[in-house]
């Protein structure tokens, strides 16, 4: 399918998700932010799909939402902008596939809160990231006061956004933003080759782990683990087991096919 905002690219079982906004450094408007679910939903659904990776185009991930947008909207209107921004971040944090996000540059507010959906982040040593709502008489509102104090705590991300701090991808690191910092340059290159990685393995193994891992996080951990426990068996039932199986007797590398 092709979009107006988005570039979906598919090779080797990797999809690449480019949001192409460039001359408004990819904010999120409304149509943006449509794109975005509808993409993300028809990715986690498709078999042929074994990891994504989101970037922005030119020199931001995402700048944020549309100040342009937003300014004139009325709390009726700020309401429907909300959900559609948490329909959006939803569909990526609900997308069963396991997504990278390839921060490349200003990644604020909305952007943030957008690669906060993702599985995990790369970030280029040239990028800013920070939730700075607050310098708008705003604060964020799709969903980055319950993601980031989930990864960082509560005091570190009351820090954060209630200073509008921006950091710098090192900093962001430093925080467990930020699972690694590259060279511009080596990037891309960095993110597929774990995408390529991941792609290799189990697809419903790896599928399993990232629906136990975010469904259980938030429970106490006699229930998390019982959630652990009750979705193991179902590994069992797939060829995918039997294949890993044979491989390692085999001595061989092992070819799954997400059965």
């Amino acid at each position: 399918m092709s979009y107006q905002y988005l570039i979906l690219q598919k090779s080797n079982s990797i999809a690449t998700v480019t949001i192409n906004r460039e001359q408004a450094l990819n904010a999120l408007n409304p149509d943006v932010l449509k794109e975005i679910q509808d993409c993300f939903t028809g990715l986690s659904g498709d078999p042929e799909t074994r990891a994504v990776i989101l970037t922005g185009a030119g020199k931001a991930f995402v700048a944020g939402a549309d100040i342009a947008a937003m300014s004139q909207m009325s709390e009726a209107n700020a309401k429907e902008f909300g959900k559609l921004g948490h329909d959006a971040m939803n569909a990526v944090d609900h997308c069963k596939k396991p997504i990278i996000a390839a921060v490349n540059g200003f990644c604020l507010g909305g952007g943030l809160e957008l690669a906060l959906s993702c599985d995990f982040i790369y970030a280029s040593d040239k990028a800013k990231l920070g939730l700075p709502e607050v310098n708008l008489g705003l604060f964020p509102g799709w969903g980055g006061t319950q993601r980031l104090s989930r990864l960082i705590g509560k005091g570190k991300a009351k820090e954060m956004i209630f200073a509008a701090r921006i950091l710098s991808a090192h900093d962001a690191h430093a925080l467990g933003i930020v699972n690694k910092v590259c060279e511009p340059e080596g990037l891309m290159a960095a993110v597929q080759e774990t995408a390529i990685e991941i792609s290799k393995k189990a697809p419903l193994s790896v599928q399993m782990a990232k629906h136990v891992i975010n469904d259980g996080f938030d429970r106490p951990l006699p229930q998390g683990l019982t959630l652990e426990k009750d979705v193991f068996p179902k590994c069992f039932g797939t060829e995918d087991l039997k294949e890993g199986v044979a491989a390692f007797l085999e001595k061989r590398q092992a070819q799954f096919k997400g059965k």
